[in-house]
Parts: structure tokens; sequence; C-alpha cells
């Protein structure tokens, strides 16, 4: 399995925003990068999180991000689907 390295940085997070999930959809935050995974739970759209590093799986980029409200619950999320704010 290869996963390249986007970011290095742990210790500082950037904030971020899920959108573009569609009115009745869920983005899945994923145990690791990639869709093999399990789904640790589903994220609406406009839920807060902090985005740590950023890998590349399978052409795919995915980061690893924790929720903002609650830093314990923690997994990987597609890139596609985060925004900047």
């Amino acid at each position: 399995m290869l996963m390249l390295v986007a970011s290095c940085s742990d210790l500082v997070a950037d904030r971020t925003v899920v959108e573009r999930t569609g009115p009745d959809e869920l983005l899945k935050l994923r145990a690791g990068p990639g869709l093999d995974y399990s789904v640790v739970l589903g994220l609406p759209d406009g839920t807060r999180l902090n985005r740590r590093n950023c890998v590349t799986e399978e052409g795919q980029l995915w980061c690893e991000v924790s929720l903002a409200d609650a830093p314990a619950i923690k997994g990987y999320v597609s890139a596609d689907y985060l925004s900047e704010r």
C-alpha cells in the first residue's frame, strides 16, 4: 500500500467545514484513509472540523480530522467535501 503525505504537521490544525454532501447525505468519517476502512460516523454539511495531515490513497486525497466540538472523535474524510472557513 502506497501512502503519500501531503502535510506533516500534527501540532497545528486547520479549521474546515463539511460542504457539498447534499441535503439528505452525510460525509463518512472513516477509521483510515480509504473506502476499505470502517465508518466511524456520518457528518452533515456545516460540521466544523480540525484538519491535520492529508494523504493520497489510490488517487484520492484523504484528510485526518477531528470534530471541532469533540476533538476526541477523529478519523479520515475525503478532501473533496472540505471547505476552508
